[in-house]
């Protein structure tokens, strides 16, 4: 009999990686879609699989929509990847993002309790949750939190409820913290996938800037269809348990754009990018860096694509695209 799994966030970036994967496995794969939207299933149709997906329509703020779609798939694994995923728009929709990556956690768990008990659950933990914790040097499972973002804070809150359903009602329950990831389908406001866009544009002949924040961020950057394989493999574990996903490698806005220049045929991009007040937060949070260890030694995962080849992977797929438009 095919296993179920029922994945929230599917038409995000990650939740179309793992759908494929899981599909390749032969799961049936239930998405999570939002009522009374239009959901853009452009990152599913990228992979190939949007119409091999059965969708249930429910709302991450709505507990008994929740209910109903636990009720009703009864999954035997639940990928929660629902989230107000961009870190910068949590400063101003802090209310939304708390009701969406804490509450929601909340209700999904709830649900899961009351009626498929047995069900494996995976939360989509972030590196965000420690904050500028790295003072203390590489982040792993033990580093203390020091979120810097009302996403952050609402991220820790789940984090915390997901270890709190496992210690109190012996649930199969895992937090997959999860460094910087990054595709093709990256979301268009993330400062990577912005730089793969806007130097395709640039090298088209169809843009003559890019506007950034920090350019001295450094960020633990990998592949995002690695890092699902990892989300599957804590999920077929004997015990639940939290887990690091990461690179152990750290790169700066300006090796990013070094790299994205460069493959795009243009070595000086300082010309073309413009500093810009609007896109630095409130908190700045400098350095991530996991030790990802424990996932490489307990469930066998390690990052395949570098860091190079991620960059490059984007840049190709963008120039793909407008060269198609």
């Amino acid at each position: 009999m095919k296993k179920t799994a029922l994945i929230t966030g599917i038409i995000g970036q990650d939740g179309p990686y793992l759908a494929k994967m899981l599909l390749e496995k032969d799961y049936k794969v239930y998405g999570l879609i939002r009522r009374y939207t239009n959901p853009n299933f452009s990152n599913l149709d990228y992979l190939g699989i949007a119409d091999k997906i059965e969708y249930v329509s429910g709302d991450m703020t709505d507990e008994n929509s929740l209910t109903n779609i636990i009720k009703n798939v009864n999954p035997n694994e639940v990928y929660n990847l629902a989230a107000q995923s961009f870190v910068g728009a949590s400063w101003d929709q802090a209310k939304l993002t708390t009701e969406i990556n804490a509450l929601g956690v909340l209700y999904l768990l709830n649900a899961i309790k009351n009626f498929t008990p047995n069900a494996k659950f995976y939360q989509a933990s972030t590196s965000e949750m420690f904050g500028n914790s790295h003072k203390a040097g590489i982040q792993t499972e033990e580093t203390p939190f020091h979120p810097r973002s009302p996403y952050a804070i609402a991220k820790l809150y789940a984090y915390w409820m997901t270890i709190n359903f496992k210690e109190s009602y012996g649930m199969f329950c895992a937090n997959g913290i999860l460094f910087n990831h990054e595709s093709p389908i990256r979301g268009i406001e993330f400062v990577t996938r912005k730089i793969t866009d806007g130097v395709a544009r640039i090298k088209l002949g169809l843009a003559n800037e890019i506007r950034l924040g920090n350019l001295d961020s450094k960020r633990d950057w990998g592949f995002a269809g690695d890092y699902v394989e990892a989300m599957w493999l804590m999920l077929q574990q004997e015990k639940p348990d939290n887990y690091i996903v990461s690179t152990g490698e750290t790169h700066s806005i300006r090796d990013f754009l070094d790299i994205a220049f460069k493959h795009a045929g243009i070595n000086d991009w300082k010309k073309y990018v413009k500093l810009d007040p609007r896109f630095k937060r409130p908190a700045e949070l400098f350095t991530l860096q996991g030790k990802s260890d424990k996932a490489r030694k307990k469930l066998g995962w390690k990052p395949k694509v570098k860091f190079e080849e991620l960059v490059k992977m984007m840049m190709d797929a963008d120039m793909e695209r407008l060269i198609k438009k």
